[in-house]
């Protein structure tokens, strides 16, 4: 091999574009840190007339027969989807080509299987776009930190409800309201649901769980809540006890009577404002982790866009680029550990919990003695009066959710009890 290494891209989208353009501009920087050159052999697209920018002799609707020519070094998979995303992948591997993809569906759907077929054709498979963009948190989980242990990996990894959420916080406007801001200024997509409804924060829950705890995860094995039920109610309770909401993706290891087990869940959380998560606002992303020996690790930047996604398949590109060149495959993901992944009832949480109440005697001893008959501890509880009623705000401890899921129910059949006017789950109270 003598001449530059030749790049198959599929897809020309907002990340495509910007990885074609940063190919183009940084060309000689990236030829110096890779030890060849490196150009674009073609460009995989559905419609090639929405890209007048890209050369015509690049342009190709056969992103097979592209990903399977001799010429093709390298491919870069950013189309999106499980098909014909996961053809292409496999046939990239039968050829002998390795794959940088910024696919979070694809790779927390089939991800087993996809690094099984790479690693028997003895190539790579790297997608650190995949998961919260330009930040480096993939490799550092399967390279860095190899040698460490890891407890608990929480990360906002979704922009747009954290951009939600955040304005929620921010004004005291409702979901609605905070959503039809986010779509106008582009943060949200016509049909948000992947986002909101948490689907595409479960997805790089998948891959996180996977790489932190050495053990196949895949987005069917994460317990998955949105945003859309979260109220100004719930938010202004959240910063009545010094807390913020956030949709947290939740890696953990936990212990138990028949051995170690992963719970991987997605869901809306108070949050302490001194947790160092509290204080990421607006469409930014981060993951902290939590290692046996490194401690606390926080990782912090723009989880979505063009160029910052751009930025991650490049760096994947040079690392994919020099192997090849040295003849071999780099370190796949390990999943030595198979631990079991444990069901959200089984889940130790925390709940916060508001309600209306009439404001008699007994009702707080009667609230008290429900939680108790279902295994749950309160931690502390507030009581305000209004006349007839009154709030009770109870914050409890830790326990499985099913326990505290089934204290809910009760508590609204309780005559007592007006209503339950929030529902939080809590993560980073002492």
């Amino acid at each position: 091999m003598n001449g530059p290494l030749k790049v198959a891209l599929l897809g020309c989208g907002t990340v495509g574009s910007a990885v074609l353009r940063l190919l183009q501009d940084q060309s000689g920087d990236l030829a110096a840190r890779i030890g060849r050159p490196v150009e674009v052999a073609g460009v995989a697209v559905r419609r090639p007339q929405h890209h007048p920018d890209v050369p015509g002799d690049l342009l190709t609707t056969d992103a097979h027969a592209l990903v399977t020519r001799d010429d093709v070094d390298l491919v870069v998979e950013v189309i999106g989807g499980i098909e014909p995303a996961r053809s292409l992948m496999l046939a990239a591997f039968e050829s002998g080509k390795s794959v940088v993809s910024a696919n979070k569906a694809l790779l927390a759907e089939d991800g087993v299987a996809l690094h099984a077929a790479a690693a028997k054709a003895g190539v790579d498979l790297y997608y650190e776009a995949a998961v919260a963009g330009s930040i480096p948190i993939l490799r550092p989980l399967r390279e860095s930190l190899a040698g460490d242990q890891l407890s608990r990996v929480v990360g906002i990894v979704n922009g747009t409800t954290n951009y939600i959420l955040s304005r929620m916080a921010e004004t005291g406007a409702g979901f609605g309201e905070a959503l039809a801001e986010a779509t106008e200024l582009g943060y949200a997509e016509a049909d948000p649901t992947a986002d909101v409804d948490g689907f595409d924060a479960a997805a790089k829950a998948a891959i996180l769980a996977s790489l932190a705890f050495h053990t196949p995860v895949s987005a069917a094995d994460v317990h998955r809540e949105g945003i859309s039920e979260v109220t100004a109610t719930d938010v202004a309770r959240a910063a009545e006890i010094g807390c913020t909401v956030k949709l947290l993706a939740i890696c953990e290891r936990v212990a138990g009577t028949d051995g170690d087990s992963v719970a991987v869940r997605v869901h809306p959380a108070m949050i302490p404002t001194t947790h160092p998560l509290a204080s990421v606002s607006g469409a930014f992303n981060a993951v902290f982790v939590e290692a046996e020996a490194a401690g606390q690790l926080m990782f912090y930047g723009q989880g979505a866009g063009g160029e910052p996604t751009a930025s991650a398949v490049l760096g994947d590109l040079v690392a994919v680029a020099r192997n090849r060149l040295a003849g071999a495959a780099g370190q796949g993901p390990s999943g030595y550990a198979d631990l079991a992944v444990r069901p959200m009832a089984e889940t130790p949480t925390r709940y916060h919990v508001s309600l209306d109440v009439a404001d008699k005697p007994g009702v707080l001893a009667a609230v008290a003695q429900e939680f108790a008959q279902h295994g749950v501890s309160i931690s502390t509880v507030r009581q305000t009066g209004r006349g007839d009623a009154a709030t009770l705000v109870i914050v409890t401890h830790s326990a499985p959710d099913a326990a505290l899921s089934d204290t809910i129910d009760a508590l609204r059949e309780m005559p007592a009890v007006v209503g339950v006017t929030s529902v939080l789950r809590v993560e980073g109270l002492s």
